[in-house]
C-alpha cells in the first residue's frame, strides 16, 4: 500500500505535517523567552501570527468556494444563504450581549479547529480499510488529542490566554475531574501507541502521514493548552498548526496548476501562483484587521481623528466584521465533503 499523500511527500511534510513538530522544537529551546517577546514585540507577533496566518487562512477558503466557478455553481444557494444566516444569528447573539457573542464565536471556532484535525486524519486514512472498528478507533484517538486539552481549559480557569476575549468559556475549577481525565487521556494515548506498533509489525505497513498528523495534533494541543500556560505559546501552536496546513491544502487542491500544464511552464506557474496566492491573502487579511483596529480595538493602530465605531452600533458592526470568519467556520463543514461522504 502506497503512502496516501494529499499532494506530494515533500510538500505534505513541509506545510501540513511538520509545523507542530517545528513549533515544539522552537518552544523547547525558547519557551522562557516567549513572555518577553510578547511584551516587547507584540505588534510583530500580531502581524505575523494573527494577520499573516490566522486571518489569511480564513480568506484562503474563497478559492474553494466563491472563486471556484464549478463549486459556486453547484452550491450557489448554500454559499449565499450561509453568510446571511450567520450575520443575522450574530446580530442576535450580540444583542444578547457582547460576552455572549464572543462566547458563541469561540465555541464554533473550537469545533472548527477540532474538525479540521479530524478531516485531515480522514484524508490520510482514505486508503485504509473502512471497517467500523477502525473508524471508531481513529475517531477516539483524534478526539482524545483535541477534546481533552479543551476540557482541561474549561476545568482549569487559571489559563493566561483566551481564544478571542476573556471569560468567553464557561469554566469551573474541578481538579478531581481533571485528574481522572488526565489518566484517561494518557491511557488512550498508550493504547494508540501499542495498537499502532502491533498493526505496523503485523501488516508490515505504517501510514506515515496519518500518524504524523495524529502525533502533531497531540503535541500542539497538549503543549499549547495544557503544558505551557502562556498566551504567545498558545497562539503560536494554535495559529500555525491550523492555518498553515489549511492554506497549503487550499493551494494544492484549488490553486496549483499541475493538473493543466507540465514541465518548465508548470514550475513557473506554480511559483508565480504561489506568490500571488500568498500576497493576495496577506493584503485582504491586513485590510480586515486594519478596519478592526481603527474602528474597534485601537491596540496596534489608531487614527486622529478617531474612526472608533460608536458602541451603540457594535451589535451590527462587529458581527459584520466577524462575518468572514464565522462564514469560514460554517462553510468549511460542507466544502470538503464529497457526494460519497454525504451519502
Amino acid at each position: 500500500m502506497t503512502q496516501p499523500w494529499i499532494h506530494k511527500r515533500t510538500t505534505d511534510l513541509l506545510f501540513i505535517l511538520l509545523p507542530p513538530f517545528f513549533i515544539t522544537v522552537v518552544m523547547l529551546f525558547f519557551h522562557n523567552k516567549m513572555e518577553s517577546i510578547q511584551n516587547n514585540y507584540s505588534f510583530f507577533t500580531w502581524l505575523f501570527l494573527i494577520v499573516g496566518i490566522d486571518v489569511a487562512h480564513v480568506y484562503a477558503s474563497l478559492f474553494k468556494t466563491y472563486l471556484n466557478k464549478t463549486n459556486f455553481k453547484q452550491n450557489k444557494h448554500l454559499f449565499l444563504l450561509i453568510p446571511l444566516v450567520c450575520f443575522f444569528v450574530s446580530v442576535g447573539a450580540y444583542m444578547i450581549g457582547a460576552t455572549f457573542f464572543w462566547s458563541f464565536l469561540a465555541y464554533i471556532a473550537v469545533y472548527h479547529f477540532v474538525r479540521q484535525q479530524y478531516g485531515f486524519m480522514r484524508l490520510y486514512s482514505r486508503n485504509e480499510s473502512k471497517t467500523t472498528k477502525n473508524i471508531l478507533f481513529d475517531n477516539l484517538i483524534i478526539y482524545n488529542a483535541t477534546l481533552f486539552p479543551m476540557l482541561y481549559w474549561f476545568l482549569t480557569p487559571n489559563r493566561t490566554f483566551n481564544w478571542f476575549v476573556d471569560h468567553e468559556f464557561l469554566q469551573f475549577h474541578a481538579p478531581k475531574i481533571v485528574e481522572i481525565l488526565h489518566i484517561l487521556y494518557f491511557t488512550i494515548l498508550g493504547v494508540y501507541v501499542l495498537i499502532t506498533f502491533y498493526t505496523a509489525v503485523k501488516k508490515k505497513y505504517f501510514n506515515t502521514p496519518k500518524h504524523l498528523l495524529i502525533i502533531g495534533t497531540y503535541l500542539s494541543w497538549y503543549l499549547g493548552i495544557v503544558y505551557y500556560n502562556n498566551e504567545l505559546i498558545f497562539t503560536t501552536f494554535n495559529v500555525i498548526s491550523h492555518g498553515v496546513p489549511y492554506m497549503a491544502l487550499i493551494f494544492f487542491k484549488e490553486v496549483n496548476p499541475s493538473n493543466i500544464t507540465h514541465g518548465k511552464l508548470q514550475k513557473y506557474l506554480n511559483k508565480q501562483m504561489f506568490i500571488t496566492f500568498v500576497l493576495l491573502l496577506l493584503l485582504i487579511a491586513f485590510v480586515e484587521e486594519y478596519i478592526w483596529e481603527v474602528t474597534v480595538w485601537e491596540e496596534h493602530f489608531s487614527l486622529n481623528p478617531s474612526f472608533y465605531f460608536p458602541e451603540a452600533w457594535h451589535f451590527i458592526w462587529i458581527p459584520l466584521l466577524a462575518l468572514p470568519q464565522l462564514t469560514h467556520y460554517i462553510l468549511d463543514g460542507f466544502i470538503w465533503k464529497t457526494k460519497k461522504t454525504r451519502s
